[in-house]
């Protein structure tokens, strides 16, 4: 079984035999493996140090037709990219096109008796990307498995393996971002606006290896024992969900809710009028102009300008509004003593129209 190390060897042999630098990158021209580099064109300095190529080298690739060749094929020069010719092999698993191999061949050295040797490289180059892709779908797939059983529920067998299988310490800890952040594994299963992330941590709180965080609070809040990642997926999700019936937080995190903490875990039988009547009237209405309303004054402790700016609305209109407030739920939005348990309650039917 050849590997990594295997096609490396390849690739120096054949420049020695060659005289020429090779290299191999993959589909998107992102370098792989390379000979040592001694006459080389922009183009190649480019692909290796900055790992791209310059518009005109990629509009060849695509312009010659290179992804759908049959065998080596040699592109000449493009001075517009400092491209210098070189001969061209793709790199296919079956349909499936994985990378090219590269040649420099300046001087025109490389004669058709070579060629078989470019394209042995090729293959062995293709074999393994074929297998390390397919390693790759298999790990994926076990990954997403061992994620499946820790969500649901603490299944520490579960843990040790996704441990032993990402090379995580022992102590590792797990936070969720939704939506999902980049560099972490996506929960796509999970029905919620721009999904969830997976992140994983050492014990310290720095990013794993490969798990590096999106340089933002993770929406789970404080990292949790990676075997408890229900919980983290959980707090996400009633975060997330506080969110969208218009929480205001300092951030937005679990660990940022606040009072918000009541709404999310009040149980299923706590009904909105049990908290206050008058909600559960307002949230009833056809239009849902004075349950907004009525929830704005209250987040803005009773300051009538800084609700109307906020609403958008003149003054005249607002005052309108908390007149009828007043009426359907006998509450005084800006003195009223029940004022608190109107505004839990407004939280909460829009924290349950939230998860409808």
């Amino acid at each position: 079984m050849t590997g990594s190390a295997d096609v490396q060897r390849a690739v120096d042999a054949l420049a020695r035999a060659l005289s020429q630098p090779v290299l191999i990158e993959d589909a998107r021209h992102q370098p792989l493996w390379w000979s040592a580099q001694d006459e080389v064109d922009g183009t190649r300095i480019r692909t290796i140090l900055h790992r791209g190529v310059p518009p005109a080298a990629a509009a060849l690739v695509v312009e010659m037709r290179l992804a759908a060749a049959a065998g080596p094929v040699r592109t000449p020069a493009v001075p517009e990219a400092d491209m210098l010719p070189r001969w061209c092999v793709p790199l296919r698993a079956g349909r499936a096109l994985l990378g090219y191999l590269w040649v420099l061949d300046a001087r025109g050295t490389v004669a058709p008796a070579d060629l078989p040797s470019l394209v042995a490289c090729a293959e062995l180059a293709a074999a393994t990307l074929a297998r390390d892709a397919a390693a790759a779908v298999q790990r994926d797939q076990l990954r997403s498995l061992l994620l499946a059983r820790l969500r649901a529920g603490p299944d520490e067998a579960a843990a040790r393996e996704l441990t032993a299988l990402e090379g995580l310490g022992p102590d590792a800890m797990v936070t969720v971002n939704a939506p999902r952040a980049r560099d972490g594994w996506d929960l796509d299963d999970v029905i919620l606006d721009g999904g969830m992330s997976v992140h994983v941590f050492p014990p310290d709180g720095r990013p794993g290896a490969g798990r590096a965080g999106a340089g933002r609070p993770a929406t789970s809040g404080p990292a949790l024992p990676l075997v408890s990642l229900r919980v983290a997926v959980q707090r996400a999700a009633v975060t997330r969900r506080a969110l969208r019936a218009g929480a205001r937080l300092p951030r937005p995190t679990w660990d940022a809710l606040g009072s918000w903490h009541l709404i999310v875990a009040a149980p299923a039988d706590l009904a909105v009028a049990d908290v206050h009547p008058g909600a559960d009237t307002l949230a009833r209405l056809p239009r849902p102009d004075l349950m907004a309303t009525a929830r704005a004054v209250l987040d803005h402790g009773g300051d009538v300008a800084a609700t109307a700016a906020g609403l958008h609305i003149h003054r005249t209109t607002l005052y309108y509004r908390l007149d009828r407030i007043e009426t359907l739920t006998g509450v005084n939005l800006r003195t009223g003593p029940d004022r608190d348990d109107l505004h839990m309650a407004l939280r909460l039917a829009a924290y349950r129209q939230a998860g409808d």
